[in-house]
């Protein structure tokens, strides 16, 4: 209520009841000329915490520490400082220093307001230690086509201001969160950076002046890392992508095999904005909590033609199966019902009491029975089953898993491609397993990115469906890749594939193409029965092709990997492709030290089941327990046929043993 007669003093305030009934609570005297009770729109400053504050965990200044008298602080989060140059720049990651003193206030007040940092208070609008950052509220339309045809493209989008702040478009956070199973909504959090996923075009309110932006669409189609300058008759921006790298038309998609917790709507949406032809969702189990079980009918093909999508870009809902100890498996693609029980045994995978129903072989069996596709996950572990259900030729392929290659803060999970998985791999082959490889995420938060690691599969003379891709992985002609693109061939032959030579073997000629949008490449090696051939340094350089004379004298098996570092570690495996079999004289594969540790694995599941595992009724711990023997057999007798006689009895239940 505004004083009529400011210069008169005032003696008394009179309230007479009226119609309705009132309550008064507080009366407060203010010279302030604006209403103090209207709120304030959105600003941004920025400032230097004084002595005595400090940023959390997090990099945000706490509650506690930080308030406003008439308004409210929204966030206090710490600055962000860019690299201009490094940002125009073509490193394939650009990241900013998180300041230790410097942060960014969003708040909601009134011009006069006061702002309380630890002991110190501030004047907004008067103190100089403040520095105002422009107000975003700009409303500017990005839209974002292909070149050469001028169809809208969905991309992964990232802005950021002058001061570093990042500025998001309509319908997506200000700050993705970055916690397990918090932030499902078409979002992405690489280290410092953050992105929204936008299906063509979006509006965002951008402030006045210079705006930073990255726009990207996979490992082919060349990224923009630029700036812009907005201004009051801003109204519209365009940007073009181009496909520099043209493998999809050279018969090859992509896939990550291996996501959880989206919705289909917004797989498919990050899928395309990745470039990632068929994202494989998997329902499953998380103790009492179950996950994208209302997404899967045994059927659907998300995307498909035949279901009003354009066919290019395909979700299908499958399951990970997993329990303690003996492992996860990935049933992808499988038609029907839903494989039950998604979990089993126990904690941390199924609930608490739940004993061991199934075996991984038992889930391998129903879908392949059903028609879809069996994969090992995130090799090497957990392990303990897979040499079972991989000697029962169960498994059609063995995962590669890295969550999100770019992250600079996800360096301790180790090297894109882990040397540990493919190892693992390289002892199966080496026992004439001729299984490929795949990778996939296994995206669970916000700051995985799906297809940061990416399975190529070369559908030769099939068109592209759901069903072909799977044909195509069992065909065996892939790479697992996080960047770099890789063919190779050995006398002709692709991945997958096998070739026979007389006894005494010979010379066989290996040629391969490595290329890459933005990863630099190290160098490749031909690598034969898991050791290192011949190896050509490439020095950085995005493309390189080359041939090499290989003598074989005993069956083996061939691949390529390539070395490249997003993060300038020289020894990360940056893609790796499925072998090549090379029999002679008709001899299998086989390696003595690689039996007998794929034996113990055998053996010590066999153990988990007799000692640990929560048992079931007595005849399902039987028919458990035969499966495995059934696996333990099997590669024993390969073993005693390759003149391999020991001691290697199956675990005895009824003996005590100190487990």
């Amino acid at each position: 209520m505004k004083n009529p007669e400011p210069d008169v003093p005032l003696r008394a305030l009179v309230c007479r009841p009226r119609e309705e009934r009132s309550a008064i609570y507080a009366l407060t005297l203010t010279d302030l000329a604006e209403h103090p009770l209207r709120p304030g729109v959105r600003r941004t400053l920025r400032l230097r915490l004084p002595e005595g504050v400090t940023l959390n965990a997090i990099g945000e200044v706490d509650p506690d520490q930080i308030g406003i008298d008439l308004g409210v602080v929204i966030s206090a989060r710490a600055a962000l400082e860019y690299d201009n140059e490094h940002w125009s720049g073509a490193a394939p990651v650009s990241q900013p220093a998180r300041s230790e003193r410097d942060v960014i206030v969003d708040y909601s007040a009134h011009p006069r307001a006061r702002l309380y940092v630890g002991e110190e208070v501030f004047d907004l609008g008067v103190d100089n230690r403040l520095v105002s950052v422009a107000a975003a509220d700009r409303p500017v339309r990005l839209r974002f086509v292909e070149r050469e045809s001028g169809a809208s493209v969905a991309v992964r989008l990232h802005l950021h201001g002058e001061a570093g702040e990042y500025l998001p478009p309509r319908g997506h956070h200000r700050k993705v969160n970055r916690v397990w199973y918090q932030d499902t909504f078409a979002e992405l959090a690489i280290g410092e950076n953050q992105y929204a996923y936008i299906d063509g075009e979006c509006v965002a309110e951008l402030p006045l002046g210079t705006v930073y932006l990255e726009v990207s669409r996979g490992y082919e189609v060349s990224p923009i890392r630029t700036a812009v300058e907005v201004t009051v008759e801003t109204d519209e921006l365009v940007f073009e992508l181009e496909r520099v790298l043209r493998w999809r038309e050279r018969g090859w998609v992509t896939a990550d095999t291996h996501v959880h917790f989206l919705s289909p709507q917004t797989a498919l949406l990050e899928g395309r904005a990745e470039d990632v032809n068929v994202v494989n969702l998997l329902a499953s189990q998380w103790g009492e909590m179950f996950t994208n079980v209302g997404d899967f009918d045994g059927k659907t093909t998300i995307g498909a033609e035949d279901l009003g999508g354009r066919g290019e870009f395909l979700v299908r809902v499958g399951s990970e199966n997993r329990m303690p100890v003996l492992g996860h498996i990935s049933l992808l693609g499988y038609r029907g019902e839903l494989i039950h029980p998604l979990c089993t045994a126990g904690p941390d995978e199924s609930a608490f009491g739940d004993p061991l129903e199934v075996s991984m072989a038992e889930w391998a069996q129903r879908c392949l029975d059903q028609g879809g596709l069996v994969v090992m996950p995130h090799a090497p572990e957990p392990q303990l089953e897979r040499a079972a259900d991989i000697v029962l030729g169960l498994v059609n392929a063995i995962e590669l898993m890295h969550f999100n290659p770019l992250d600079p803060q996800l360096k301790e999970f180790g090297g894109p491609l882990s040397p540990y998985g493919l190892a693992d791999w390289y002892r199966y082959l080496n026992l004439g397993y001729h299984v490929p490889l795949v990778a996939g995420t296994d995206k669970m938060w916000a700051g995985a990115l799906l297809g940061g690691i990416r399975t190529y599969a070369h559908l030769g003379e099939l068109e592209f469906t759901y069903d072909n891709w799977m044909e195509a992985v069992r065909r065996g002609n892939t790479f697992a890749t996080v960047g770099p693109l890789t063919a190779m061939k050995v006398e002709g032959a692709e991945p997958g594939g096998q070739l026979d030579l007389p006894a005494g073997g010979g010379t066989l000629n290996v040629v391969w193409r490595v290329e890459s949008l933005s990863l630099p490449i190290n160098a490749v090696e031909i690598v034969a029965g898991g050791l290192i051939e011949d190896e050509v340094t490439v020095g950085g350089k995005l493309a390189a092709e080359g041939s090499s004379r290989l003598r074989v004298s005993d069956s083996t098996w061939v691949a390529l990997r390539v070395r490249g570092s997003y993060h300038n570690r020289p020894d990360d495996i940056a893609a790796h492709t499925s072998a090549v079999q090379v029999l002679v004289d008709g001899s299998e594969l086989y390696a003595e030290a690689d039996s007998m540790a794929v034996l113990d694995q055998i053996q010590g599941a066999i153990a988990y089941v007799d000692t640990l595992a929560p048992r079931a009724e007595a005849r399902r711990f039987r028919e458990l327990r035969a499966t495995l023997e059934r696996a333990h057999n099997r590669l024993h007798q390969r073993m005693h046929a390759a003149g391999v006689y020991h001691r290697h009895p199956l675990h005895d239940p009824a003996q005590p043993h100190e487990h």
